[in-house]
């Protein structure tokens, strides 16, 4: 950019701002958000976790007291995950219910929640749900 004689420019941030800022004149400015549109999660892929679930709903303990609550939490979650932007609270408080009512079936549970097709769903929406995703289970959603 060549400056033009008169130009002047006076630029004063406050606060906690960040982010990308152009000044000057005749700027042109592209964003190109990568990974955004790259993450496809197609139909065979969420048919596929729901046979995980399918599976899982198997291995329920036979009429016991929390088999009914067990299998309500499995829908929960099947649902939280599923959703166009995926539920990270569902997801945790379902891994929590097991841990406290079904230990045998936390591990299965949490294994569901950091599926490589759960990351891609988290992943496809990016952003701050990746990151919180993240620090929630501790796996990056981004990686898949």
């Amino acid at each position: 950019m060549t400056d033009k004689p008169g130009d002047r420019y006076n630029i004063r941030v406050n606060g906690g701002v960040s982010g990308q800022f152009t000044v000057g004149s005749d700027n042109t400015v592209s964003r190109i958000e990568a990974g955004r549109d790259a993450i496809q999660v197609t139909a065979a892929d969420v048919a596929a976790l729901r046979g995980e679930f399918a599976r899982l709903r198997s291995q329920l303990p036979p009429d016991t007291a929390v088999t009914d609550q067990a299998r309500d939490r499995l829908d929960e979650l099947e649902e939280a995950v599923t959703a166009p932007e995926p539920d990270l609270s569902t997801m945790e408080y379902v891994r929590n219910w097991f841990v406290r009512n079904l230990p045998e079936l936390a591990g299965a549970v949490t294994g569901l929640i950091v599926h490589p097709i759960v990351g891609q769903l988290v992943g496809a929406v990016g952003g701050t749900l990746a990151a919180e995703f993240q620090r929630r289970f501790g796996f990056d959603a981004t990686s898949r």
